[in-house]
C-alpha cells in the first residue's frame, strides 16, 4: 500500500478545496492515485450536497457578466454572508454567468443539465454544483437568471452594488453607430441609476392596466377621504398618477447624478454628444434574496423547550 504523505494530502486539498481527513481518507482509498482521489471525493460530494440541500440559502451573490452581444444577470445563493463574500464563491458564480452566456438555458432546470466547460470528468452544472456544496460545506443554488442577446449596436450595461447585494442590467440602443465606449459609460450611469432608484417600468406606456387600475383605486379612495367635491377629486387622482409616473418609470424618475434633469433628458443631452439618439429598452433588477424566508434562530425558546 502507497505510504500517504503529508505533501499528497496538501497538494490534493489545494487541488479540491477538500477538509484534510476527507483528502486523506480518499488517498486512503484511491492507494495514493491522485487522479482516484479526486474522483472519489467529487463523488463523495454529490452525497453530500443531497444532505444540505434543504437548508435556507438566502444569502450569496448577484453577479453579471458581458461579451460578445450577449449579458447575464444572476443570482446565487448560499446559506451565510461569509460564504458568499469568498473569492471561491465569487469565482463560481462568475463562472456560472458565463455557462449561461454560451448555453441555449433559458431556466435554471435547463442550466443545470448543461456541460460544465473543461471538466476532466465531464461534469455538467449541477454536479459542478454539488462539489462546490461538499467543499463549502454549505447547500449553494443558483435561484434565477437573466439573459440578453442584443444587436451589435447595442450597449449592455451592468451595476454590482454593495459586493452582490443589488444587480442591475440593461439594454441601450443608440440609432446610429455611436462610439462604444460612450454608449457603454451611458448604460452604466443608467444601471447605476437603476440599482439606487429602483424603477418599475421603462416608460408609463410599459405599466400594465393592472397596476395603473390598482394605482387610480388607491388615489381615489384617498381623494374622496378627503371631502373634496368630484372635480377637485378627479385633480387630486390625475396629480396622484403622475406622481407614480415620476417614482415608477424609468425615464421619468429624476437621475441620481443630477436630480434636475430626468433620466430621458439625460439619455437626450448624452444623445447629442454622441450626435445620435439612446434608447433603453429594457432592464432587470435582482436584490439578493429577496423574498426569501429567512431562518431566524431564537435562541431563547430553544433553550426553554429543553426545559419542558
Amino acid at each position: 500500500m502507497t505510504q500517504i504523505t503529508a505533501a499528497m494530502v496538501k497538494e490534493l486539498r489545494e487541488q479540491t478545496g477538500a477538509g484534510m481527513m476527507d483528502v486523506k481518507s480518499a488517498l486512503t482509498e484511491a492507494d495514493g492515485n491522485m487522479e482516484e482521489a479526486t474522483k472519489i471525493l467529487r463523488k463523495k460530494g454529490l452525497a453530500a450536497a443531497s444532505k444540505k440541500a434543504g437548508r435556507v440559502t438566502s444569502e450569496g451573490a448577484v453577479q453579471s457578466y458581458s461579451g460578445d452581444h450577449k449579458g447575464v444577470l444572476v443570482e446565487v445563493n448560499c446559506e451565510t454572508d461569509f460564504v458568499g463574500k469568498t473569492d471561491q464563491f465569487r469565482q463560481f458564480s462568475t463562472d456560472v454567468a458565463k455557462v449561461i452566456a454560451e448555453s441555449s438555458a433559458t431556466t435554471v432546470e435547463e442550466l443545470l443539465l448543461q456541460p460544465w466547460p473543461g471538466d476532466a470528468e465531464g461534469f455538467n452544472v449541477s454536479q459542478r454544483l454539488a462539489s462546490m456544496i461538499s467543499t463549502i460545506k454549505e447547500n449553494i443554488t443558483v435561484r434565477r437568471f437573466t439573459k440578453y442577446e442584443v444587436p451589435a449596436n447595442a450597449s449592455i450595461g451592468s451595476y454590482i452594488h454593495a459586493n452582490g447585494k443589488i444587480g442591475v442590467m440593461v439594454e441601450v440602443v443608440p440609432n446610429c453607430a455611436a462610439k462604444a465606449d460612450h454608449a457603454a459609460a451611458v448604460a452604466r450611469d443608467v444601471a447605476m441609476h437603476i440599482a439606487a432608484a429602483e424603477p418599475r417600468f421603462v416608460r408609463r406606456e410599459d405599466v400594465s392596466q393592472h397596476d395603473l387600475d390598482t394605482e387610480r383605486e388607491i388615489a381615489r379612495d384617498q381623494a374622496v377621504k378627503s371631502g373634496k367635491p368630484e372635480n377637485i377629486v378627479e385633480k387630486m387622482v390625475s396629480g396622484k398618477l403622475e406622481k407614480f409616473y415620476g417614482e415608477a418609470c424609468l425615464l421619468e424618475q429624476p437621475y441620481i447624478k443630477d436630480d434636475k434633469q430626468t433620466i430621458s433628458k439625460y439619455l437626450e443631452q448624452q444623445g447629442k454628444e454622441a450626435g445620435c439618439a439612446y434608447t433603453v429598452t429594457r432592464f432587470v433588477r435582482y436584490k439578493l434574496g429577496e423574498g426569501i424566508e429567512k431562518k431566524v434562530d431564537d435562541f431563547v425558546a430553544e433553550v426553554m423547550s429543553y426545559q419542558k
